[in-house]
């Protein structure tokens, strides 16, 4: 595990991330043509040639938004063809391979950037093989399935110097940098606290897995499918888009939409690493006598605080989930829409509170009639080409060029921070049976786990320590 520098709040900064970090394991390359033609160097083409891993569903979504911009699709890569239909339809013209590992091998020589819209537990294989060719690549939100291997990206955009964006669009919004401007210009003072919510999951959690094999799609790679995740028979209802409940291959509502909705808090007061992190989760009705154990599922239900310490003092940052919310601000109207109704984030501050919704939009002073009195002057450059289309022209100018909204430098210590959550609400299912036999004991609750942020260790409960990495199974591993 690598490890990095100890402060004595035990939490980092984003500008101080990538130089306290150590830097990841050595890998071959292949240098990409903005590299070989040294500073200032313009690609042959000024378009970029991408190549999609993932491109069904939220992947075709991605490539057409990149498309709009100076980018041809020119591979595409899926393990369920069906899926990868409509994408096949929309770029005709695309080679189309099943196995990332093929495809990288054949065509990295003609393409330059590469997209990755799989499921969560394949995201960090993937970018780091086409980051160690030298390939800019744009990951789906959350990063990666587990902190470690967020920290290995985010080592890795640097060490091979290619221009990253993870897939949280908001972060190119201009909600976010309108919160950032109000709580610069000191409106609502020092946050100490900020509520975090959503109305998710909208898909099956806290069920036990299903004891009958399901009817594999003909046309679905399993194998490939299943990458890094443990060996398992296919089962119905995975596929397309369940898997987000099951900790072998999705992070749950939290992971989901978490780099959505904390991110605008995240960003605004520049928050660093969780000290601490506790946890309290729903149960499932089994009968009378008994509630539900499945710590395969993600649960039903969630709420976690994590506490940070920042220039301006200690802060809470409560998330929740499954349809929980937090109390209403006394100075929101009883009519009035908190966040966006199902999801959105608080900010309370020494003189005041702002809201906002998913993705930092629907920004609001509360009381609202503050938005009508307050005119604060804009000081931060807006993204009027919107998220995918930056990452495109980011790429094509060469690294450290152009500025981005979500490289890994901020995207990466984000994920890991929305990773610590998820490690909360796994440590709360960790069971051990009692000294005389008879049930278990749960010692991962009704605990606050600390947090050693630079060196991604729980202190003080290390049964924790296991979903910081996984093991991954044979024949998968993160680079070279």
């Amino acid at each position: 595990m690598v490890q990095g520098k100890n402060n004595k709040r035990n939490q980092i900064s984003r500008r101080s991330f990538l130089t306290n970090s150590a830097t990841a394991a050595a890998g071959f390359m292949i240098v990409p043509r903005h590299v070989l033609g040294g500073p200032g160097y313009t690609a042959p083409s000024d378009r970029l040639r991408v190549a999609g891993i993932g491109v069904g569903g939220k992947g075709e979504s991605d490539l057409s938004e990149i498309s709009k911009g100076p980018a041809d699709v020119t591979v595409l890569c899926d393990v369920h063809d069906s899926r990868a239909a409509g994408s096949v339809k929309r770029f005709p013209k695309a080679k189309y391979y099943r196995d990332y590992r093929e495809m990288l091998d054949k065509e990295h020589k003609n393409i330059d950037a590469v997209t990755v819209s799989s499921p969560d537990h394949n995201h960090a294989v993937q970018a780091m093989a086409a980051m160690q060719l030298g390939k800019h690549v744009y990951v789906q939100k959350p990063l990666t399935h587990d902190i470690y291997e967020a920290r290995m990206l985010t080592q890795a955009a640097k060490k091979y110097k290619v221009v990253t964006q993870m897939g949280n669009q908001g972060a190119s919004g201009d909600g976010v940098r309108q919160l950032m401007e109000w709580y610069q210009a000191g409106l609502i003072g020092d946050v100490h606290t900020v509520y975090c919510w959503t109305n998710r999951p909208v898909w099956p959690q806290g069920i036990p897995w299903p004891t009958t094999p399901g009817t594999m799609p003909a046309d679905l790679d399993w194998n490939l499918w299943l990458g890094t995740a443990p060996q398992k028979d296919f089962v119905d209802k995975l596929v397309p888009f369940n898997w987000r409940g099951w900790w072998d291959y999705g992070t749950g509502a939290l992971g989901d939409m978490g780099c959505h909705i904390v991110e605008p808090p995240f960003r605004v007061l520049d928050l660093g690493y969780p000290v601490s992190a506790e946890a309290s989760v729903g149960s499932v009705y089994v009968d009378e006598f008994k509630q539900g154990y499945f710590p395969e599922s993600c649960p039903p239900s969630s709420h976690v605080i994590m506490t940070f310490e920042t220039k301006r003092g200690p802060l809470k940052l409560h998330w929740m989930d499954g349809g929980i919310q937090p109390a209403r601000p006394e100075e929101l109207g009883p009519n009035e829409r908190m966040g966006d109704g199902g999801n959105g984030a608080i900010f309370v501050g020494s003189k005041g509170k702002m809201m906002c919704g998913t993705y930092g939009m629907y920004p609001s002073l509360l009381p609202s009639t503050r938005n009508k009195e307050v005119d604060v002057k804009q000081t931060i450059a807006r993204v009027p080409e919107g998220h995918y289309v930056q990452w495109v022209n980011a790429c094509i100018a060469g690294y450290g060029k152009k500025q981005l909204s979500a490289p890994f430098e901020i995207a990466g210590p984000l994920t890991e921070t929305i990773l610590m959550g998820n490690l909360a609400i796994r440590s709360y299912d960790v069971r051990k049976p009692k000294a005389d036999g008879k049930g278990f004991d749960y010692p991962g609750r009704y605990i606050k786990l600390l947090w050693d942020g630079p060196n991604m260790k729980i202190t003080n409960f290390d049964e924790a320590n296991q979903f910081v990495k996984r093991t991954y199974r044979n024949g998968w591993s993160l680079g070279k």
